[in-house]
Order: structure tokens, then sequence, then C-alpha cells
């Protein structure tokens, strides 16, 4: 029970209570760069819809011009994307911000200029990548068409390309660390993994990847493993971490046929969770505490059946959720990869699962977010559609689920 103030009316106390509890608040997670805070998908924010449409929860819904599939990221009030605005002859990339209140497009700046806009894959982007946001600056990247820096308020910073041959187009996103963003770029001429000083876009160091270089799209996450720090970098045919102070590589781990990578890898109970790519689909449960080449040593099993070529994979708890690019969804024990369940949720997936508010949400490309309990048993809690394609994966912060279709971001949120 509060103490009363002598003397204090109690309208004034009540008003006082009020004003303290609202100031107690926890303040709004950011979503700074691809799968949020932590990299791996998870927010701490509660009181997120449930259920919602074109017409039911949204805050707001705002056109987007140009082509694009970088996902959302939320930092302060503003809510950034790429994109990429068919021009004469060509393609400008730019560099977007909305009001987070109001939806208002309040940046739109150019990172870099296209000749043509043509594009080699019916699914890609000439603007895949998802921005980082951290303090005044904004890191945007174009896979092999160029890397930038830009002030929050949209001037450019620094510019540089780092050069392969891309045969679909750019994918993964750069992954920070300290003063650094490092970057898988694979090509088929040419496969490496890089870190660009933030300040100045200068290479700080650049590991070239072992023979034989194909394409891969894949994001490089940070972790921690005893005293050391290690960015696991997914390739064609092989993974890999790194020091992300050097560039020195610390283990590899292979697979025969695997290429084109896109999921970005999750890190929990002492496992690295990798993504094996197209031909033949797996995931790879790998203990990162090994030196040298540990294929044959420390992978600790193996997933062969409905692996995700696309989404990537989702840690809560002791299970593990993946969503294959037909629409079957999986949970497993994360410490031994042993089966919990498997359902067909339906729809064609590239969105990448988060989880948030104890919810699990499953993205499609029709525009339906499949929303589950986590838990070792198969429970469905809602099927929600919006008006438009969904191969971006979502943003969560101010208690707001950001969404963004092939024409539209949208703010889903219960009302206040």
């Amino acid at each position: 029970m509060q103490p009363r103030i002598p003397g204090l009316s109690p309208l004034l106390f009540g008003l006082l209570l009020l004003v303290a509890s609202a100031g107690s608040a926890a303040p709004a997670e950011d979503w700074p760069e691809f799968r949020g805070p932590t990299g791996q998908g998870h927010s701490t924010e509660e009181g997120l819809p449930l259920e919602w449409s074109d017409s039911k929860n949204v805050i707001w819904k705002v056109p987007v011009a140009g082509r694009g599939w970088s996902s959302p990221v939320v930092v302060g009030d503003r809510v950034w994307l790429t994109a990429a605005v068919e021009t004469r002859g060509g393609a400008s990339l730019r560099v977007l911000a909305f009001d987070l209140t109001t939806g208002r497009e309040v940046v739109n700046a150019e990172a870099f200029r296209l000749r043509s806009a043509e594009l080699t894959n019916a699914k890609n982007s000439h603007a895949s990548p998802t921005p980082i946001v951290e303090g005044d600056r904004v890191y945007v990247h174009f896979g092999a068409l160029g890397t930038a820096a830009l002030t929050t308020g949209g001037d450019i910073v620094w510019t540089t390309k780092l050069a392969y041959e891309s045969q679909h187009g750019n994918g993964g996103s750069p992954a920070s660390y300290r003063d650094l963003l490092i970057i898988s770029c694979d090509g088929s001429d040419a496969a490496f993994v890089v870190a660009l000083d933030k300040r100045t876009g200068k290479v700080r160091w650049k590991t070239a990847r072992r023979y034989p270089a194909d394409q891969a799209y894949s994001t490089p996450l940070v972790i921690r493993v005893g005293e050391r720090d290690q960015i696991i970098s997914v390739g064609a045919y092989r993974a890999g971490a790194y020091d992300p102070e050097t560039g020195k590589e610390i283990w590899r781990v292979s697979y025969a046929d695997g290429f084109s990578n896109v999921p970005r890898p999750v890190f929990g109970h002492g496992l690295v969770y990798i993504a094996t790519g197209f031909q033949q689909p797996s995931l790879l449960a790998v203990r990162p505490d090994g030196t040298g080449d540990v294929t044959k040593t420390h992978v600790a099993w193996t997933l062969q059946r409905a692996a995700p070529y696309t989404p990537s994979p989702l840690l809560v708890g002791d299970e593990i959720y993946v969503i294959s690019d037909l629409g079957i969804a999986s949970c497993l024990d994360a410490a031994t990869g042993a089966p919990r369940w498997q359902q067909r949720i339906g729809g064609n997936h590239s969105a990448s699962p988060t989880f948030a508010d104890g919810r699990i949400y499953f993205q499609s490309e029709e525009g339906v977010t499949t929303v589950i309990a986590p838990g070792k048993e198969f429970r469905k809690l809602a099927t929600n559609t919006l008006d438009g394609a969904m191969l971006a994966s979502m943003a969560v912060s101010h208690k707001s689920i950001f969404v963004r279709t092939h024409t539209h971001l949208y703010r889903l949120g219960l009302a206040q």
C-alpha cells in the first residue's frame, strides 16, 4: 500500500500515482536490424495484436514506392526501409524513413543509381538487404551494387562497392560488431567475408572463402563462445566462424550440395543452427567450440525433412521451429533434434518467423500470418490476412507489428 502524504487531497494523490506509474513504464524496445535486437527474431514487447486485417487493428497503412524486400527496422520514432524505384532506363536505390506515430514519410534519399532495373530472379529485388540503424547513422547494403552510411537526416556519409558477381541480385544483410559492419559476399566469381569501418567505409579485413565459390545470400550472426566472440557466416558448400576483429577463420563445417543459402543462423543451447541451402536442404546443429574442419566431429544432429531454403530458424525455449518454403512448420527438440510436431500451415514462405508476446508468427508470401503458441504440441491461435504479398520479415516495437507488403507498410496494434 502506498503511504499517504499528510495534507494531500485524494484526487491529487491519485494523479501523482498515475504520473509515477507512467514514468516507470518500460521503454519500447527498438528493432534495429534484420531479425531484431538479437538478430534471432525475438522481441520483449508485450500488448501486441493477436488478430488483424486491412480493417482491424491497423494504426496506419502507407504506400511504399518502388520495389524492395528489405524488412522494416524501428529505432526511436522512425521506421526505416530501402527500395528500388524505377527511373528512365534504370533505377534509384533509396533509403526511406517513416514517422512512427503517423506513418508520414520523413526521409527519402538516394544511395545509388542503376543503369538497368532488370531483375534476374522474380522473387528478389534490388533492395532486399535490411538496414542497420545505430545512433545517428543508417547503414544500407545493396549487395554488389553498393554499401553506404547515411545520417538519420538522409545525408550520405560514405559509399563503397564490393566486387563480386551475384547471379540473382542481393540478399544478405550486414551484421554489426563494435565499429565494424561485417558482410558475407558470395558470388560465382569470388566469395569472401569482409569487415568495413563504420566511420569511413574502408575495408578493415577481408577473408576469402575456400574454393569453390558460389551464390549465397545469408546474413552473419555474432555469438559469444566462452571468452571469445565469433562471427558465423554461412556460404555455399560451407559455413565458418571467424574472429570478428581480424577475420581469421576459427572453424568451418562443410555440406556437399548446399548453395544459394539465405537463412540467418541462430544460436542457443551451445549449438549454432545452420541451413545448408538448395539442392538437398538440411538444418545442421553445430557445436561452435572446435577449430579447423569440424564437419566430422561437431555436428550434433541434422534435419533433412522439410528444412527451409529461405526462412531463418527460430529458437524459443528448448525447442527450435522451422518453416519450409512450401509451408510445412516443424518443431524439434533444440538439443537433440528429436521431432515434437510437424504441421502444414499452407502458403509459400520467404519471411523469417518471429517470437513476441509469447507467440510465434509465420508470414506467407500470400499475405497470411499464422500465429501459434510455442510448445511441444501444435496450437494455432489466429490466421490473419493483409492485402498484399509478403516476403519481408516483420519488425516489432512500441507494442506494434510492422509489416511490409509489396506495395505498403503497415503498423498493426491494439487501440490505445
